[in-house]
């Protein structure tokens, strides 16, 4: 375990707010979807088959991002490909606002999936190799809290927008150079990864952040772990290194629980708001409101997911989350089968948003961000994020087409028997990683 030391609190949280900045990039082209479907229905005509490519595209774009975040991050370091995700998504969200057609629009989507999923896997695997193990939960959870905040100060600002006549969509895109910008700047502050600059030979740096992080020994006891760690890794990693059979029960898992994340559903809920009241009779007002309470609560339970993440541990909450949302879908389906009133719908929504934002929300990108040796652990956190954004797309691809099959409550009814599957698997398959530090996760992979 990793011995009682001091740390620089405020300078761990500083710098993991500002990395955790992209979050907030992925959080606001997450949202910003589902304010803007009303009105690009109308905007471009779109059928169940072309909203859903639209809404998916941006998963596409993160795919790609991904791939190239994982290059960028093993030549060039962390930090490069947090500034280029930002620049990224500051051109798109401009190209969005100026979209004149569908095709375009697509396009420009897809380009800002590039820079939210470089961000996305960056930003965790950034925090993670930056923060001591007895808070690296806590500040892997800023990530997602940015993340939240996106939603709800994207929600709150498509509330207000709406009735600005019909190019109210472009307001809603084009806000994001904002926040693009911010980020941008705030990378220039950040220091390197020191586990990024102890396996690229840049020993004196990553001593120098380290001991910014905290107390000589901590540095010099973590450099000597890291060493350890990463001995006999020289060399260029290929994608085959992840599924070798000493690391192969680690990447199974981290690329399950990714998956697992987008087939629960529940960002089917985020997306398609308008849609699920819609089809119990909401108006607009009420429709876009409604993203603007979900946003809250997601807030609000993602603080507390933060608390108690290095408190009562991963694998809890992922149960709890699991099995509850599995509960919850059931009800929610019911509900909306009945079009029962909207409030009961609404509380529904609201108690799923609740469970997933206090566990498997944060909690996979705990997870994907630590359960990873460091010789491998951006190659794999590639495979597993890029698994994650394919099945977000496949997810949000296709909720429009078995909506108007199956009726809209028809695949909550699924999502419930997708996550108690992923109640199970948790169960058996992922083991607790609280206050252990990432060398001693991987040497407990070894040795199982």
């Amino acid at each position: 375990m990793e011995k009682i030391t001091k740390f620089n609190g405020a300078y761990i949280v500083g710098i993991s707010f500002i990395s955790a900045l992209g979050g907030y990039l992925f959080g606001f082209d997450f949202a910003v979807i589902s304010g803007a479907l009303p009105f690009l229905r109308k905007e471009f005509m779109l059928d169940p088959l072309w909203e859903g490519f639209l809404t998916g595209s941006l998963a596409l774009g993160c795919i790609v991002g991904c791939l190239i975040a994982g290059r960028l991050a093993e030549r060039y370091g962390r930090r490069p490909g947090l500034m280029v995700a930002a620049f990224i998504f500051a051109v798109s969200s401009l190209g969005i606002a100026l979209s004149k057609g569908l095709v375009f629009f697509v396009i420009m989507r897809f380009a800002a999936g590039i820079g939210v999923g470089m961000a996305s896997m960056l930003c965790p695997m950034y925090i993670a190799e930056i923060s001591p193990a007895a808070v690296r939960g806590r500040n892997v959870a800023i990530n997602q809290l940015t993340v939240v905040l996106g939603i709800l100060i994207t929600n709150l600002c498509n509330y207000f927008l709406a009735d600005k006549g019909v190019d109210a969509w472009r307001w809603m895109f084009g806000l994001g150079v904002i926040p693009s910008a911010v980020f941008l700047v705030g990378v220039i502050w950040l220091p390197e990864s020191p586990r990024w600059l102890m396996k690229a030979g840049y020993t004196d740096k990553a001593k120098a952040v380290l001991a910014k992080i905290g107390s000589g020994s901590f540095a010099d006891d973590t450099m000597q772990a890291i060493q350890k760690s990463l001995a006999g890794s020289s060399g260029k990693k290929s994608f085959k290194a992840v599924f070798e059979k000493a690391v192969r029960p680690a990447v199974l898992v981290g690329i399950t629980l990714a998956v697992f994340q987008q087939f629960c559903g529940i960002n089917v809920v985020f997306n398609y708001t308008s849609t699920i009241f819609a089809s119990i009779g909401s108006s607009l007002n009420q429709q876009l409101f409604e993203t603007v309470s979900i946003g809250i609560v997601n807030l609000l339970f993602t603080l507390l997911a933060m608390w108690q993440v290095d408190k009562l541990g991963r694998r809890p909450l992922m149960l709890i989350g699991s099995l509850g949302l599995a509960i919850l879908y059931i009800v929610l389906a019911f509900l909306l089968q009945s079009h029962a009133a909207a409030i009961l719908v609404s509380i529904a929504v609201l108690l799923a948003i609740s469970i997933y934002a206090i566990s498997i929300a944060p909690i996979t990108w705990v997870l994907i961000s630590e359960i990873f040796p460091n010789k491998i652990r951006s190659e794999a956190s590639t495979v597993a994020v890029v698994s994650l954004w394919g099945a977000y797309f496949i997810l949000v691809f296709t909720f429009p087409i078995l909506a108007k099959v199956l009726g809209t409550y028809g695949p909550f009814y699924l999502y419930a028997a997708i996550c108690f599957g992923g109640f199970l698997f948790i169960k058996t398959k992922v083991k607790e990683t609280k206050g252990q530090t990432l060398e001693e996760l991987e040497d407990n992979l070894i040795r199982h």
